[in-house]
Formats: C-alpha cells, sequence, structure tokens
C-alpha cells in the first residue's frame, strides 16, 4: 500500500508499522491504596512484536507522567502522522528489538489516552471528575497485573520505564518479586524529592486558578486549558536542561529584530516556544488526569513504612539496570545512586551507567542513540543468557 507513491509504513523495515490500541474492561473491582475501590475499570494497551511459545520474551515498557500506550508505530498511512512516543527506541533491530521481544505498554490507571480516571464515565453514567479515588504508583502496577493475567502473562523478561515509567517499574519489582527477571529503571527515582513535588504543585495551582476548571466539572463546558497550559509550562522547563534552553533558544527575539518592549505578548523565543508547548499539550491531555497523576509522582516513596530504602528492597529478586543523566536536575543522579547503594546492601545484581548528555530529563527519550548501547546491549546480553540457560537444562545428563 503507498500513499501518494511513497513507501507505506507497513514495509518500513525500521517500524513496527500500523499498530492499533487495545481496551480491556473489567468487571470486578480494583481495591486502591487510598481505601476506596474502584467498582470496574477499562486499561487501554499496545503490543508490538510477537509472543513466543512459552511467553518468556514480555517486556512491560510503563509510560511517564503525560505518555500513553501509544509507544511506537503509527494508527495511519497519513504520512503526517507522527509516531509514537518512542518510536525511535521500540521496533525491529532498535533498542527494544520487536525481532526479539513482545512488548507491551497500557495507559496508566488514572489517565485519559483510553484507561479509566477522572474523564471517564462512572456507573452513575456521569463523569467521575473529582469523584475518582487517589491514584498511587502501586495501584498503577496493581491494575497492569490485573490486565497481565488477562492476557495470560505470568512473568516478564522486563519492565522498562523512564521518570514516571521508572517509579512503575521499581513497584513491579517490590510488589510481584516472583512476576519480573529485569528491572530497567532510567532517569527516574525511588522517591519523589520535596523539589519534586514542589514544582507539581505549582502546576496544580495553574490549573486551581483557571475559572474554568470549576472544581473539577468542566466537561460539560470548556475545560480549563489556560491553567493546563500553564502547568505543562512549569513541567517542561524541569525536562529540559540550562544548557539545552542556553543552546537552543539563548536570548534570541522572536519575530523582531530589536526588543519590542511589550508585556503581555513573547518577545523572547523561548516564550513563543513554551506558549506553543502548552498550547500543543492541552489538545491531548485532560487537567484533572494531569493533578492525579503528578499527585501519584508525588505519592511515590518506595520506602515508605519501612526502616530503610533497603529494608524495602530485601524482598526483590530481579536483576537491575540503573541509568542516570547527567545534565537531568529533575531526577539526579544522586537519587538514582541512592537507589543503587540499597540494591547493593541487599546483594542484588545492580548495573549503574551515568550517561553524559546535555539535554537533561528528557535525555531518556530524545538520546535513543546513547541509551541504545547501554539499554539494548543490556537486553540482549541478559536474553542470550537466559537461552543459555535453557539448553543447558535440557541438555542430558549422564
Amino acid at each position: 500500500m503507498t500513499v501518494n507513491g511513497a513507501k507505506s509504513r507497513r514495509e518500513t523495515m525500521d517500524s513496527v508499522g500500523i499498530v492499533q490500541r487495545q481496551t480491556v474492561h473489567f468487571d470486578h473491582p480494583l481495591q486502591m491504596q487510598c481505601g476506596q475501590t474502584l467498582d470496574r475499570f477499562t486499561l487501554a494497551y499496545e503490543a508490538y512484536g510477537a509472543l513466543n511459545e512459552d511467553r518468556s520474551n514480555v517486556i512491560l515498557i510503563c509510560h511517564a507522567l503525560t505518555g500513553d500506550a501509544h509507544v511506537a508505530g503509527y494508527y495511519t498511512d497519513d504520512p503526517n502522522e507522527k509516531p509514537g512516543w518512542w518510536d525511535a527506541a521500540v521496533g525491529p533491530g532498535k533498542m527494544f528489538d520487536t525481532n526479539r521481544f513482545y512488548i507491551l505498554c497500557s495507559n496508566v490507571l488514572g489517565g485519559c489516552q483510553g484507561s479509566t480516571g477522572p474523564s471517564s464515565i462512572a456507573p452513575d453514567s456521569k463523569r467521575y471528575a473529582l469523584r475518582f479515588p487517589s491514584v498511587t504508583v502501586a495501584d498503577m502496577v496493581n491494575a497492569q497485573q490485573v490486565l497481565l493475567a488477562h492476557l495470560g502473562i505470568e512473568r516478564l523478561f522486563a519492565v522498562a520505564g523512564g521518570s514516571l515509567g521508572g517509579m512503575q517499574a521499581l513497584q513491579w519489582a517490590v510488589a510481584y518479586p516472583q512476576r519480573v527477571e529485569q528491572i530497567l529503571f532510567l532517569a527516574s527515582t525511588p522517591r519523589s524529592s520535596t523539589q519534586n513535588i514542589a514544582f507539581n504543585e505549582i502546576g496544580r495551582q495553574a490549573i486551581y486558578a483557571d475559572p474554568l476548571w470549576r472544581g473539577g466539572d468542566y466537561y460539560e463546558g470548556d475545560p480549563p486549558n489556560a491553567g493546563l497550559a500553564v502547568a505543562r509550562m512549569v513541567g517542561h522547563i524541569t525536562y529540559m536542561s540550562e544548557h539545552s534552553l542556553e543552546t537552543k533558544f539563548s536570548r534570541n527575539l522572536q519575530d523582531h529584530a530589536v526588543l519590542p518592549y511589550r508585556l503581555v505578548a513573547p518577545e523572547f523565543a523561548v516564550e513563543s516556544y513554551l506558549g506553543y508547548q502548552g498550547e500543543k499539550f492541552v489538545k491531548r491531555f485532560d487537567a484533572n488526569s494531569y493533578l492525579y497523576i503528578t499527585k501519584a509522582c508525588d505519592y511515590f516513596d518506595i520506602g515508605a513504612g519501612r526502616a530503610s530504602l533497603t529494608e524495602a528492597l530485601k524482598g526483590t529478586t530481579a536483576q537491575f539496570l540503573v541509568v542516570s543523566f547527567s545534565s537531568d536536575w529533575l531526577y539526579t543522579p544522586e537519587q538514582a545512586l541512592d537507589l543503587v547503594t540499597a540494591l547493593e546492601r541487599c546483594q542484588r545484581e545492580v548495573r549503574y551507567h551515568l550517561i553524559h548528555a546535555n539535554l537533561g530529563h528528557d535525555s531518556f527519550l530524545v538520546e535513543v542513540g546513547l541509551m541504545t548501547n547501554v539499554v539494548g546491549g543490556y537486553l540482549n546480553e541478559k536474553w542470550a543468557a537466559k537461552q543459555q540457560q535453557v539448553l543447558t537444562q535440557q541438555e542430558p545428563h549422564d
């Protein structure tokens, strides 16, 4: 199939091609960490690659704060359509090699891209809005576990994720230690810091201050796009580094040769850029979901209720790859090293890589070339070792 004589993306060798979002509806209750029960829920997910005969080649990718299940590929053959959010990393021969692995990703509980969240219809046929229970990373992972059980997948070769996705991966290791072999913890933290919480709160306050938010009950009218756009602008700054902002924009003016000295319209290129990011974001995301998911990030502390982080990790059995980035000031290398140190105290196998990159927290998404040798190499190594172990077990013994 071709579009205007161009080669179809179905035929592009380095892409997973045309994909389809799938949804599963669960009519049984999910007990939430906050003490409330979600009577029924839906999870949206996508899958790439082929499931092998013994279902041992599954990698679950967990998305970050504003991500979704659409990791790779395209929904149509429209040449203007943008691919999934990590398309450069997922596909044949890529970092997550779909020639070898079966890749799954689900939209988190509380999200707004197919999974049940505050914008979903409640059993009373009205939107949940703020009636939706508070969501934690543990709730997200418990819902994913229900989905995997439904799909007949009992064990994961790996769980991978960056940022909030890394929190989910770590939660998997602690909550379901016998169900996961490898944890790929990328640009994340075992505990949201006070600074993390502070930045998230600024974004939430911007939404609260928007008169169109209406206490969360805005679904029958105009949404609080102005507040959500500001929240995105604040968040986006934390995803970049000072170096990347300076390199990309410096103090360049926007559409002016000299400073116009006007207060309300963008004067600097960086102002225009942030405005564009906000405008683009409100077209695809729900303000209430933003509130819920940022709170889930804030709540995350894998050592909560335990004497120490080390104590919290004692029950884990997975092997760990921990990756941080030198310019990431949102989830710093020091936070990643806290996890590494605790795992070493537990005598777990852990490999740590500090990647020198200038793009800040977003490096895990965009510096795929730098990550491929580290992450892809690690997966290939561990998969080869697993296959060798299987062959050894199958060899006849005298």
